[in-house]
């Protein structure tokens, strides 16, 4: 995989920080509730914005909130940005959002060949309550998950894969075999989103649950956060401007990263480094 040079990924990340200022302007003004999660959190706690060669902001947001935004978005936001998910685009084979500036093109080498527009971004993960009944919870999680991996395999029958050898071999065997089953079933796309978004969604009637995820990512309990460590929020410098980030990250990032003050080592020092890039004309 290829590295960014330098000039390449300040350009990205100033971008990318422009795309967050806009974003914060419309929720600041809406009070719509928003915070950094993951290697955001390690950016701003390590090094107080981006971690160096990183080249993606994630940022979380209640659902609520988020459904807010949506519509601020298309309101305020429509002639610089294209809001991206699965709902405005079934071709779009994730359930986060992205906010993408128009004119722009950043297509990660996954989703290299998806039929969609895809440009510089700013991703937004919707968070929902989860049951306090841990058979509940367990089950929300597993459907949710489940559903977000089957919708990614409808549009990429090979997937990008962490490890190679025989055992990459066999994944894409499985991976290819369930693509095509369900091509030849009629499963559609709309179907597998709107099962996980039920998943997702089905305890947000219990306000006062002490857990709260967005469900859909690597694992379903890599995002997860007690409420108690995500209220009240606190706002730290990221870059040149102050960002909202949750009370306690701590719990979060040892399950997520281990020991995630300490610089990993240089191998393992990973982005997203496009398939294709371009930036606007100025």
């Amino acid at each position: 995989m290829k590295e960014y040079d330098t000039q390449t990924l300040k350009k990205l990340q100033k971008v990318e920080l422009e795309i967050l200022k806009d974003f914060m302007d419309v929720c600041d003004r809406h009070n719509l509730r928003y915070f950094g999660i993951a290697g955001t959190c390690i950016g701003v706690l390590r090094h107080k914005g981006f971690i160096p060669w990183d080249d993606d902001i994630d940022v979380a947001i209640p659902r609520e909130d988020f459904e807010k935004f949506l519509q601020y978005a298309q309101e305020e936001l429509s002639e610089k940005y294209i809001v991206m998910n699965a709902r405005n685009n079934e071709n779009y084979p994730l359930m986060t959002t992205r906010l993408m500036m128009k004119g722009t093109k950043f297509r990660e080498y996954a989703l290299a060949h998806i039929d969609c527009p895809l440009g510089i971004f700013l991703d937004l993960y919707p968070f929902d309550h989860l049951s306090d009944d841990p058979k509940k919870r367990k089950k929300q999680m597993r459907k949710a998950w489940f559903f977000s991996k089957l919708l990614i395999l409808r549009s990429i029958p090979k997937p990008v894969l962490a490890f190679k050898g025989w055992k990459a071999k066999v994944v894409h065997g499985i991976c290819a075999v369930v693509h095509y089953g369900m091509v030849v079933l009629h499963i559609s796309k709309k179907w597998l989103i709107d099962q996980c978004e039920e998943a997702s969604t089905r305890h947000n009637d219990e306000i006062n649950s002490e857990y709260v995820d967005f469900l859909c990512d690597t694992t379903p309990d890599m995002n997860i956060y007690a409420v108690k460590d995500l209220y009240p929020l606190q706002q730290l410098d990221f870059e040149d401007i102050k960002m909202w980030f949750p009370k306690n990250m701590h719990n979060n990032l040892t399950n997520m990263y281990g020991d995630y003050m300490k610089l990993p080592p240089e191998e393992k020092r990973k982005n997203h480094y496009p398939y294709e890039l371009v930036f606007k004309e100025e």
